[in-house]
């Protein structure tokens, strides 16, 4: 078994971790070429009725979890007779005791929402949720968590405006705080691991761009120390464009900049993750609802990652060590880029040759939009997906606009599509090997391709963001893409000017120096070979 253990850093994290179990969970007593046990374990319940739940550590600040509580539906509190029962009372106490005084603090207990009062009673649901509706990640979750899962940290309230969690410092000093008081990787991390018959990969959910950023790379160091060889992958979320005051912009780009430069050095592959600025058509989502933009999230990330989850034998499988490989084919350019288009399984109608050309083409579309090249002309193609996750500008603007601009040289490329059947898909598959080569021969990107008929189930948890014929099939096929390319480098070198400005100086030379060595790694091989050419 291949397993892969997940860590959840945040609230915006939580909500995308959410979805990512919803969409698992609903499939894992259909039959299907997916391994669930790679990211789910069985267990047993107080009255010895079999458990199924997610391998995953949740953190979240006092007030973040809703109505979830640590024992929650399957497990009683007598039921967990672990270390980790005692260290979370400890906590409790530590912090009643502090000043040498007995202070009992009680909150009044979080309503359970009206979606989870229905789940709790086997009953259809009325309404259908909406935004307002949803005011924690737990109002929609559709699975049970292990008590070992729910960490609350209450040295931080969620929302608070007298002690915000904001400073990318405040989270390295929380988490050096926690750990030296009660060594987390040991009480709370490797009791997932020794469940484990071997590891695949650890996979992170964090927020980059506020203290949990701080949080998470001294949580990856510490877990470097221990695993040094296992692939840690990291989706760094990030707020939108233009949200909140010019000044907490600030402090959130030089907090993206912290963590590309720090956990870029700790992760094995750093994908960030953003609302895309330019939403297709197809989507209308709700910028100020995070159950929307982690449910548009979600659908991407999970689709990505499909084939880690496959079983041997049945469709070609991509473990995390595998596609990484594939991505960081210089060794020193762990940072992606993520695209994604999203498809309505309808339109799976071949032509005579039985194909289905305008979903998947072995060619891609120019910049100007006008022609179809192969892949040996790929450097004249753009991504012909329609959202981009990691990018600070829309991915399709006025031509004119795109042929002033430098193309990006793409490095390599990894691609995963899953809900269409289509036979040139499957045939290109089988020629990778040779294909691979030969792009390498002509020093073009590397390309590895996944594919699973398998599509994206639209549950009623999910938000209504897909235009109704979509929503109305209750599935949609993904289109998904992993780069490294040129365009780090102008990212990096863009946060290294905010940097200049924004962050004191005992600091700053350090991260610029550092975004700077980032860039560099995404220039080496491309800018020398056009600036020869050019003289």
């Amino acid at each position: 078994m291949r397993e892969i253990v997940t860590l959840q850093l945040g609230q915006r994290a939580n909500y995308l971790a959410t979805h990512f179990w919803n969409t698992q969970a609903c499939r894992t007593s259909e039959p299907s070429s997916i391994d669930h046990d790679i990211h789910f374990r069985a267990g047993q319940g107080p009255s010895g009725e079999d458990t199924y739940t997610p391998r995953t550590l949740i953190y979240d600040l006092k007030g973040g979890f809703g109505s979830l509580r640590k024992w929650d539906g399957l497990y009683d509190e007598k039921d967990i007779g672990t270390d980790s029962k005692k260290l979370w009372y400890v906590l409790k106490e530590a912090r009643m005791f502090r000043d040498g005084s007995v202070v009992k603090q009680q909150d009044a207990p979080i309503p359970r929402s009206e979606y989870q009062g229905a789940l709790d009673e086997g009953l259809e649901q009325d309404r259908k949720l909406t935004s307002e509706m949803v005011k924690y990640w737990s109002d929609f979750t559709r699975v049970f968590y292990h008590p070992r899962s729910i960490i609350q940290i209450n040295d931080y309230e969620l929302g608070s405006s007298i002690l915000p969690f904001e400073q990318w410092s405040s989270g390295e000093a929380l988490f050096d705080r926690l750990d030296k008081e009660h060594d987390l990787h040991d009480r709370d991390f490797r009791p997932w691991v020794e469940e484990c018959d071997q590891m695949q990969g650890i996979q992170t959910f964090g927020c980059a761009d506020d203290a949990w950023g701080g949080f998470a790379s001294r949580y990856l160091e510490s877990l470097r120390d221990e695993y040094g060889k296992t692939p840690v992958w990291f989706w760094g979320l990030e707020e939108g464009a233009g949200q909140g005051q010019r000044t907490k912009q600030l402090q959130r780009t030089v907090n993206v900049a912290q963590s590309l430069q720090t956990i870029s050095s700790l992760a094995s592959m750093y994908i960030p993750l953003t609302v895309p600025l330019y939403i297709p058509p197809y989507v209308n989502i709700d910028g100020t609802s995070q159950w929307h933009v982690s449910g548009l999230l979600s659908m991407a990330v999970e689709s990505m990652i499909l084939p880690s989850r496959q079983k041997p034998g049945s469709i070609r499988r991509g473990l995390l060590g595998d596609i990484e490989a594939a991505l960081n084919v210089n060794g020193n350019q762990s940072i992606a880029d993520f695209q994604c288009s999203i498809i309505d399984p309808s339109r799976q109608q071949p032509n005579t040759s039985g194909q289905y050309e305008d979903i998947i083409d072995c060619r891609v579309r120019t910049a100007d939009g006008q022609d179809l090249v192969h892949e040996d002309e790929i450097e004249k193609a753009d991504s012909r997906l329609d959202m981009s996750f990691s990018t600070e500008r829309p991915l399709q603007t006025a031509p004119s606009i795109r042929q002033r601009e430098k193309a990006n040289h793409v490095f390599s490329k990894v691609e995963s599509i899953r809900g269409l059947l289509s036979p040139d898909w499957e045939m290109r598959e089988g020629d990778e090997a040779e294909s691979r080569k030969r792009r390498s021969l002509a020093f073009l990107p590397i390309v590895e391709q996944f594919s699973n008929t398998l599509p994206y189930p639209l549950l009623d948890s999910f938000p209504e963001i897909l235009d109704a014929s979509m929503s109305s099939a209750k599935n949609a096929a993904i289109h998904g893409s992993l780069s490294t390319s040129s365009q780090m480098s102008k990212r990096m070198k863009g946060l290294q000017s905010i940097v200049a400005r924004m962050v004191h100086v005992t600091d700053r030379e350090a991260l610029s120096n550092g975004l700077g060595e980032i860039a560099e790694a995404y220039k080496e091989g491309w800018d020398t070979a056009s600036d020869e050419e050019s003289n």
